[in-house]
């Protein structure tokens, strides 16, 4: 039996999905695939490095350092979250919580990451390989949100959040003959969709980056589109969706400390019907 989980991000909320993924690693619980977005795809890469509680330091702690997210930063580095300190000061080695790059290697579970190229948006799927000790631009590509980051470069190529192109890429993760497939989403799943922001974030990079704007515009249409899929797999037995029944009031960029512990007990807690899902397929 084949099996794939992904986690779609959605900024601070992911902190969700990672105490979904704590919980499956106090269980012995593994994947043989990971596909991660934004977010997403740094808790899968410290699942798959085995790195139980990096995931929660990061969204905790490190997510209330100026040099994390501010403006302060909009005034030195051009960016309110700035993805090269967290996953280049922060996560290389020297740093406060390296990456096990080691671990990450030798783990057998296979780890894609999406990222949107920016001027073409379309969707570009990193390989496990992609990413090499202290270079964890591939995260920093798949997690790059429009205005409140710069986009990064990625072998001469510019990149923005991986949401923009497959926000939920259950057809991807189908493809890959998966038997059993878990879905992490970080917000109820009947939450109703605002794209005017998304509207309002793509008229401040429309003039450098037109097709990745467009493709923010429809970003909500794709999360509702790869959702649909989800649940009809789930119907058929083949998918389990892990959602939050409500997001405890964090979004994207909160920093409310009571708040973002709820969260991540509440998906701690949910991770048991991954542990009953597989049991269904002995």
């Amino acid at each position: 039996m084949k099996t794939g989980i992904i986690d779609v991000g959605g900024g601070q909320r992911g902190i969700y999905a990672a105490g979904v993924l704590d919980y499956c690693m106090d269980k012995g619980i593994t994947f043989d695939v990971g596909i991660g977005v934004s977010a997403g795809s740094a808790n899968l890469s410290s699942f798959v490095a085995r790195q139980r509680g990096r995931n929660y330091k990061f969204y905790t702690e490190y997510s209330m350092r100026d040099e994390y997210m501010s403006v302060q930063n909009v005034r030195t580095k051009g960016c309110f979250l700035d993805v090269n300190y967290i996953y280049g000061t922060l996560s290389n080695e020297g740093g406060e919580y390296p990456l096990d790059y080691r671990a990450y290697v030798e783990n057998p579970t296979d780890l894609i990451v999406v990222a949107t190229e920016a001027e073409t948006g379309y969707a570009k799927y990193f390989s496990k390989g992609d990413l090499k000790t202290n270079h964890y631009e591939v995260l920093m590509a798949s997690s790059a949100i429009p205005h409140v980051c710069n986009a990064q470069t990625v072998d001469h190529i510019s990149y923005f959040d991986g949401a923009l192109s497959d926000p939920v890429p259950v057809a991807l993760l189908s493809s890959l003959g998966c038997d059993a497939m878990v879905l992490l989403l970080t917000k109820p799943i009947d939450t109703r969709p605002y794209p005017s922001e998304d509207i309002k974030l793509a008229a401040k990079i429309e003039q450098r980056y037109p097709q990745a704007a467009k493709k923010l515009c429809l970003r909500e249409d794709a999360y509702q589109q790869g959702v649909k899929l989800a649940q009809k797999y789930a119907e058929e037995g083949k998918l389990l969706i892990v959602a939050p029944e409500t997001t405890c009031g964090v979004t994207t960029l909160s920093r409310d400390l009571a708040a973002l512990n709820m969260l991540y007990t509440k998906g701690y807690a949910d991770g048991e019907r991954i542990e009953e899902f597989l049991k269904a397929f002995g």
